[in-house]
C-alpha cells in the first residue's frame, strides 16, 4: 500500500515543532505517534484517526468518514477520513487534535526498556573482566 504524499507533508507542517511525535512507515502507509500510541496515519489516500471508543459513533457520523476496517473486520475508535474531509487545514487540524486528544488520555506505552524480566532467568549477570 502506498500513502498520499501531499496529505503526509501537509499532516508534518501541521504537527511542526510537536517534539513527541513520531512519523513511522507502518503497515504500508505512515503512522503518526505520541507518548508511544498512534493516534492518526495515512493508508492510501485516507486519513486514519483514533478517536477512541466513546467517540467512535459520533465521528462517523461527520461528512468523509467510515469504520477503519484495515483488518476486514471494523476497528472501534478508529476511522477513516477521506480526502473530502481532510480538504483544507482546518478540517485536517481538527481531526489530528482530536486524535492526540485522545491518546493523551490513556495512560504512556511501555516501552521495551521498562518490560519485566522473565522470571525464568535465574542467574544474576557477569561482569566483564578486563
Amino acid at each position: 500500500m502506498a500513502y498520499d504524499e501531499q496529505l503526509a507533508a501537509r499532516v508534518r507542517e501541521l504537527l511542526k515543532g510537536h517534539l513527541v511525535l513520531v512519523e513511522k512507515k507502518m503497515f504500508g502507509g505512515l503512522a503518526y505517534v505520541s507518548q508511544g500510541k498512534m493516534f492518526a496515519g495515512i493508508l492510501n489516500s485516507d486519513l486514519v484517526v483514533r478517536v477512541g471508543p466513546e467517540a467512535n459513533d459520533e465521528a462517523l457520523r461527520e461528512p468523509h468518514t467510515r469504520p477503519m476496517d484495515f483488518t476486514g473486520r471494523p476497528m472501534k475508535g478508529y476511522i477513516y477520513v477521506s480526502p473530502g474531509g481532510t480538504k483544507t487545514a482546518a478540517q485536517l487540524r481538527k481531526w489530528l487534535t482530536q486524535g492526540q486528544t485522545f491518546v493523551a488520555s490513556l495512560p504512556p506505552a511501555k516501552s521495551g526498556a521498562t518490560r519485566r524480566v522473565p522470571k525464568t532467568i535465574t542467574h544474576q549477570p557477569r561482569r566483564i573482566s578486563s
